[in-house]
């Protein structure tokens, strides 16, 4: 029998549960088991639990056949645990380093109280920890164990089930289980504390609470939050059951109170149509329950005699004008924003009232460029696939021709770009919106990104100052608040981006859609590409794509392209898609097998036309493997650029290709023909089972179906990628790719 068993609900948090896995299994102490509840959680927590439970048999994965919520989820979990002492740790949470070893030793000590209550520190989306503020009551000092009517104040402290160990013993023998639905904790906290023989405190922090920024079900809007009055329902019964609990009758009437003052406060849990019902039914509960005797502190006392009156008008008055005097003591800075937001978007708030266009669909990417990436290949396919749809394209008038007849135009800052991030029902885009953009109920907002992410991204640039510069990270999480879908090519995106941009969107790990391209582009429409970039016949052409290097203010060319030609020889020319290619002087490169492709709109269309990729950290490494052509690395830099931006993974030990370290072994790769082996094969192949497992030509129609189409079921299913056809062959090109001088 273990010592311990820890219980871990997983609903919606496969970007944290390998976190709160690992702080367990890394624990000082190792006698415990885990028991993983997967309430049918629709994303990989189940084969999470699984791969754990495979791994170490200490884990139980169990899996629910319904969702079933937090409390059910947790009697679950108590229905498989043995240990001596039940220890509950949501999935988004983790226990600090040697936390099992320091409650054990205070269990012993403590001669094995009913319930050993502990602290917690939280833990914020920068990093930032903080402890509890009301650690004071946990000071050990005193009895050892004790019941709660010798420390009372002790209800003070954060009223949650994963701040306490539990005697399995106890809890059985008493009977206490989980209620279903929200505030599950109420009913199962102060019915717990109030009947234990025997209850000891640890003064020290054993987990981390993690504030989720969004996505927290309690932070949610919706009428579930009634659930509140049958919680207390259920700990009014219990004391009524126990004639020896009414000393606590008062007390949990004032609590009672609290809880439904700050519920009613929040905006952004109650519906609005369902705040005077909520009030209502508040107001019954404290005529049913009323207890007098608790003392209720000065400031709470007019708010709880409007609450016990029903006068829900009046207390909403008292409350606004508390909130406007707030806003008035915190200065100038939100009347200036108002008053700017005022003049730059008095039309877009008239006409965000007047009713959504439920056929116009808008799409934009790479801060209103042309028609391109995964926002053009859905745009492209809605046209198809939905009937009657007007779609939208945000970009400069410059890259106006980029889009496609039948595609209206819109120019950022216009009257119109305005009307149709208003009136619009769909808003797709690979970057953010403007920062004016306030997405209407109703409105759907799938961000599709660019790309896999390799270098580091979202708020995990944080303590990133050199790639982070000038980012506003506030503005960037309003921004990505606004997300409805995220969309993902494979798993490593979506655990990524789920904790870089926290939020409470809907990951759709559908493949990118931008690299349908290259599953259905024949030979002949990559011959006449190449023939519009000007790529001589039967010629080897190299894409050379480096990415931006944030330590450096000034981007200095990473590779000599002429003495790359010029090693390489005639039968070889170099697409340069980068902004470095000013050379020593100055001057623009003048090499004629050089062509400078920088400008060029689509990076996918240089892809196709060329036979293998020149880059170092970029992201198009993900998307080119699709076209099973070679792929080189030059990584002169990596030690520099690991600790300006960092990666998610040592590119070195998992490439797509060959990796050079430097210009002359990059040459040398190319002399030896070592860049198109077998070797490079090879790693080119176990990068695109990795990186590119639904990328089949199909992931486009797969997002239309599901967002535009509401289909959730039907969808086309990834082909296996041995079924699939050759992605976009080459031309056939006599001599290409010999010649290499040494």
């Amino acid at each position: 029998m273990p010592r311990f068993s820890v219980i871990v609900p997983a609903f919606r948090v496969q970007a944290y549960l390998h976190a709160c896995l690992d702080s367990v299994l890394a624990q000082s102490f190792k006698d415990y088991e885990i028991v993983v509840v997967d309430d049918c959680s629709p994303d990989a927590c189940g084969p999470i639990a699984d791969e754990y439970a495979r791994r170490d048999p200490r884990v139980t994965a169990l899996h629910l056949p319904r969702n079933t919520g937090l409390g059910p989820a947790r009697n679950a979990g108590m229905g498989r645990a043995a240990g001596d002492y039940l220890i509950f740790l949501d999935g988004d949470d983790t226990l600090l380093p040697d936390a099992l070893q320091t409650i054990a030793d205070r269990i012993d000590a403590t001669g094995e109280p009913d319930v050993l209550m502990y602290d917690y520190a939280r833990t914020y989306w920068t990093g930032r920890s903080v402890r509890n503020v009301l650690a004071a009551h946990l000071d050990e000092s005193g009895p050892a164990r004790f019941r709660l009517t010798d420390r009372p104040e002790l209800l003070r402290l954060l009223m949650v089930v994963w701040n306490k160990a539990y005697r399995r013993a106890f809890i059985e023998a008493e009977g206490f289980t989980f209620p279903p639905g929200y505030y599950e904790d109420t009913p199962w906290t102060y019915p717990v504390l109030m009947s234990a023989g025997s209850i000891a405190v640890l003064d020290a922090v054993c987990v981390s609470y993690r504030q989720r920024r969004r996505g927290n079900i309690l932070s949610t809007t919706s009428e579930k939050h009634f659930d509140v009055f049958d919680q207390y329902d259920r700990v009014f019964a219990f004391i009524d059951a126990r004639p020896e609990l009414a000393l606590w009758r008062p007390v949990m009437f004032r609590r009672m109170l609290d809880h439904f003052s700050a519920l009613f406060a929040s905006r952004d849990r109650l519906p609005h149509h369902s705040r005077a019902a909520f009030f209502r039914r508040a107001a019954a509960s404290c005529r049913r329950y009323r207890t007098p005797g608790a003392p209720v502190p000065r400031r709470a006392q007019l708010r709880h005699g409007l609450l016990r009156l029903g006068a829900r008008r009046t207390y909403q008055a008292l409350s606004g004008a508390q909130r406007l005097g707030g806003r008035l003591r915190r200065g100038s800075a939100a009347v200036r924003r108002a008053v700017r937001g005022a003049a730059l978007r008095a039309h877009y708030r008239i006409q965000s009232r007047l009713p959504l266009r439920s056929r116009d669909a808008v799409f934009a990417a790479r801060g209103s460029g042309g028609y391109t990436g995964s926002p053009a290949a859905i745009e492209a396919k809605v046209r198809e696939l939905v009937p009657g749809v007007r779609t939208a394209w945000i970009c400069r008038a410059v890259d106006a021709h980029t889009v496609p007849t039948g595609t209206r135009h819109l120019v950022p800052g216009t009257f119109a770009h305005w009307t149709a991030l208003a009136r619009s029902a769909y808003l797709v885009n690979d970057a953010a919106f403007d920062r004016g953009l306030v997405k209407r109920r109703g409105q759907v907002l799938l961000q599709t990104h660019e790309g896999t992410p390799l270098r580091t991204v979202g708020t995990d640039l944080l303590d990133r100052p050199a790639a982070a510069r000038g980012t506003d990270f506030e503005q960037l999480l309003r921004s990505v608040d606004t997300w409805d879908f995220s969309l993902s090519a494979n798993p490593h995106s979506t655990l990524v981006r789920e904790r870089a941009y926290p939020s409470a969107y809907l990951t759709l790990e559908y493949g990118s859609p931008r690299n349908d391209v290259y599953h259905r582009t024949g030979p002949a429409d990559v011959a006449r590409l190449r023939e519009t970039l000007g790529i001589p016949a039967g010629s080897t052409a190299l894409l050379y794509a480096p990415t931006h290097r944030d330590y450096r203010r000034v981007q200095q060319p990473a590779l000599d392209l002429e003495r790359l030609v010029r090693v390489l020889g005639p039968q070889f020319v170099v697409l340069a898609r980068a902004p470095q290619l000013a050379g020593p002087g100055g001057h623009r490169a003048p090499h004629p097998r050089i062509i400078d492709v920088s400008g060029h709109r689509s990076v996918e269309t240089l892809a196709l036309a060329s036979d293998a990729l020149i880059t170092d950290y970029a992201s198009l490494m993900f998307d080119y493997v699709n076209l099973d052509r070679p792929v080189v690395l030059h990584l002169a830099d990596i030690e520099a650029y690991e600790a300006a931006r960092g990666t998610y993974f040592d590119i070195t030990a998992f490439p797509p290709g060959i990796v050079a370290r430097g210009q002359d072994e990059l040459f040398d790769i190319f002399a030896t023909d070592h860049w198109r082996g077998s070797r490079s094969a090879q790693l080119r192949a176990a990068f695109r089972a990795r990186f590119c497992p639904y990328d089949d030509g199909y992931a486009a129609e797969r997002v239309v179906r599901r967002v535009f189409l509401g289909e959730t079921d039907g969808l086309p299913l990834p082909v296996p990628s041995a079924a699939r056809r050759t992605p976009s062959a080459l031309p056939a090109q006599d001599g290409a790719g010999t010649g290499v001088k040494s």
